[in-house]
Parts: structure tokens; sequence; C-alpha cells
């Protein structure tokens, strides 16, 4: 008899990855498809969902495993996503991607509106999509829909649910779990509004002509997904209040998962909710850029074995890769603080990074006076989290045990969520 299987589907930026585990959490297939760009201009991103549909079947038609065994599916998308759909699900809109801006008359009246903690604010947000959508020929539309819900719709034959992590940036709030009454003030049609569901819920079977066509057993039942972000979250496998994971990019960003969630708007603070319980956040401008402002990658790499991360340099730097910084210091005018420079490089890479732990040090605490649990230990993900010195510089600075993210990949965090029915 064959082993159960679980799949995540996660529709990433440059294409479809899907990742299927059995029962221990194992993965036992990966598949990947990539999706052509976007199509551009100026602030205005946006793709041809049917693109997302197709890339979808081409990658599970790769797997290597057997699909008549995949019991659960969950798919995750990329953040702020939306298109407009008719009541049967066939796209009325391209689907305006995460990081289109064009809305910025209709992010200008959600921000008069909007209760400031709301996830709904700025130009890229989902609910500024709508309003946009719906000033230009939207009328029509039946069913407001995020990447995740409609790849979910897909399976299902069901056009009118998404979950709470990426109805966030719809309006959709939290901690009451409702659909505010604020979007009343901006005619936003409360017929369009999807169904919120708990990450991981089951939504229902898979249409049985579609499980034929993808060779997927007609018993196979698809779960609310969630976002990009959170699912790659999970996938660190993270799940206790005062677990962390820092990711070690361009910049430097910080998730902390909490029992009661964590606002601050000012410093661009929010909590998703995952379940009972919230993974509180926020990005700082320091990170890999500012390291990159002073040397190349190969001179990096270079000096990483000269460090001496038990011999602190003392220099107290603050590095941003230009001035400006929103957490854990909300300043837009802040200066980078990288003087004096010692003769020695090594000796100013090393400070440099001391610089950049103590910043995270700096935001966990943060969190933790705005209501957040004290750091229980960090799991790091990102190009930086590699760097063994640099490691043992954080464990310092940050006093709980730092380790390296066995998984990162946010279709395996999809994965977890089928195979738990909820958040791990």
């Amino acid at each position: 008899m064959a082993q159960d299987l679980f799949l995540g589907i996660d529709l990433g930026t440059g294409g479809v990855r899907a990742c299927a585990i059995d029962a221990d959490a194992r993965i036992v297939g990966i598949a990947t498809t990539a999706l052509p760009s976007p199509r551009q201009d100026g602030d205005a991103i946006d793709q041809a969902p049917e693109l997302w549909w197709d890339a979808v079947a081409e990658t599970l038609g790769k797997l290597t495993v057997d699909r008549t065994a995949i019991r659960r599916i969950s798919v995750d998308g990329t953040s702020g996503t939306l298109l407009l759909t008719d009541g049967d699900g066939k796209p009325l809109t391209p689907g305006l991607m995460y990081n289109d801006a064009r809305a910025v008359s209709e992010a200008a009246k959600i921000g008069g509106i909007a209760p400031a903690e709301s996830g709904a604010h700025g130009r890229s947000s989902a609910l500024a999509k709508l309003l946009h959508l719906l000033a230009r020929g939207g009328h029509k539309a039946q069913r407001a829909l995020h990447q995740a819900d409609w790849i979910a719709g897909r399976l299902t034959g069901r056009f009118d649910g998404s979950d709470e992590n990426n109805a966030l940036k719809l309006g959709y709030d939290p901690v009451t779990r409702r659909w505010p009454d604020w979007l009343d003030q901006l005619n936003v049609p409360r017929a369009l509004l999807p169904q919120v569901r708990v990450p991981g819920t089951e939504i229902g079977a898979i249409e049985p002509m579609m499980a034929r066509r993808l060779g997927l057993s007609s018993s196979t039942k698809i779960h609310a997904g969630t976002t990009d972000g959170v699912a790659a979250f999970i996938a660190t496998r993270a799940s206790q209040p005062g677990d962390a994971v820092t990711s070690l990019g361009t910049t430097l960003v910080v998730k902390l998962m909490a029992d009661k969630p964590v606002f601050a708007p000012d410093q661009g603070i929010y909590s998703h909710r995952l379940g009972d319980r919230w993974l509180a956040g926020g990005a700082s401008n320091t990170g890999g850029a500012a390291l990159l402002a002073h040397f190349s990658a190969a001179e990096l790499e270079a000096m990483t074995p000269k460090l001496k991360p038990a011999q602190p340099t003392g220099l107290e730097y603050y590095p941003l890769p230009k001035p400006g910084e929103r957490f854990p210091i909300a300043d837009p005018t802040l200066a980078p603080r990288v003087t004096p420079r010692p003769a020695d490089d090594v000796t100013f890479f090393q400070g440099l990074l001391e610089g950049v732990a103590a910043v995270e040090a700096m935001a966990y605490r943060r969190l933790g006076e705005l209501g957040a649990p004290a750091l229980r230990r960090v799991i790091s993900i990102g190009g930086g989290a590699k760097n063994a010195a640099w490691s043992e510089i954080r464990h310092r600075l940050l006093g709980v045990p730092v380790t390296l993210a066995e998984q990162t990949e946010a279709s395996y965090g999809a994965a977890l969520l089928a195979l738990h029915a909820g958040p791990p």
C-alpha cells in the first residue's frame, strides 16, 4: 500500500515549486517550473493568471511520486497579488502582482480611512489594487481573489475563499477575524470579498475532472493556504512562542512567534495570524546591502575565514546602505554609523557584521517592548545565514541559540500546512 503524501504548491516570483512530503514530514519529491517575467509598464506590474495555472499543471506533471497517494494539498502565493473573476472563476482582469504600485490615489483614500494597524495601507496592498480595478471596469466582477485563492479554486471548482494571511492586505482584521466596517466607507462590495479561513483548513475535495487531468486521487482534499513569506517561516519548523526566524539577505528581516499580536505601523511591524498564535515581524534597512556598500561579494568571501568572532572589535557600528531606517529605529534620516574605520579591512568587516547583529538584537528587544515574548531561539535563513563566524557573533549578542534552518522553501511550508491541516 502506497504511503500517504502531502503536497505544498508555492507560486513564487520566478516560478512554481511543488514539494511532496510523507507523514513524517520527509521530502519525497520536488518539481519546479519557471514563470515568464510579469509585464511591466512603470508602476504597473501584472501577469496573466492562466500562466500560473499552466505552470502549476506542468509542475505536478513533473513530480516523480505516486500522485494518487497525495491526500492533501495546500497552496501559497505572493502576498498582495490580486485579480477579479466572474462567479465561475474566469479571470476578468490580469493578476496585479505583489509589487504593482499603480494604485496611488486609491492608497491615499485608504490611508484616510483605514486604522493605522491595518495591513491594507500602501500602493501595493491588495485593497488598493481592488479599488483600482473596480474604478476601471471591474463592476462586472463577482470575486476578488488572491493568487493562491485562484489556484485553489481551479483545483476545487470553488472560488469563494481565501485565508487569514493573504486576506490581511485586503483589509481583513485578523484580531476580530472579520471584514471590518470601515470597508463600507470605501464602497467595497461585500459580495466580492472571499470567505476567510484559517490556513490549513479544509476547503473541499478536488474537482473530479481536475483530479483525472492531473493524475490525482478523487479523494484528495484541498486546504487553505497562506502567503509565500509565512509559508517560508513555517518551513523552518519554528512553532513555539519565542521561536524566531532572521532572514539575512539584502535587508535584515526578523519574525517572531508570539501568543498575541504586535502592531507598530510607524515601524512597519505587523502580525500575521497562525491559528491561535501570531507571527510578528519587521524589517531593517541593514543587511547584505550595507556590507556590499563597502566590499564586493568576492572580497567578503575571501575575508570570512580570517574573522575572529570570539574577539569583539568594539566598533559599535550601525551599518546602512544609505541614510534612512524604519525598524528598530524609526528615523528616515538616520545616517549610517561606520566610523572610525580601522586600517585592517578584516577588522572593519567584522565590525560591520557585529553592527548588523546588534541591530538584530535591538529589533528583537523592540518586539519584546511591544509585547512579544522573550526570545527563545533564532533560526537563520538567507545568504548570510551560512557564515559560521557571523552566527557565532550573533549568538553572543542575542544570548540564545542560533541555528541554520534545514528547510526554507515555501513549498515545504505549504506541505506542512497540508500535513498538519493547520499551522504546525
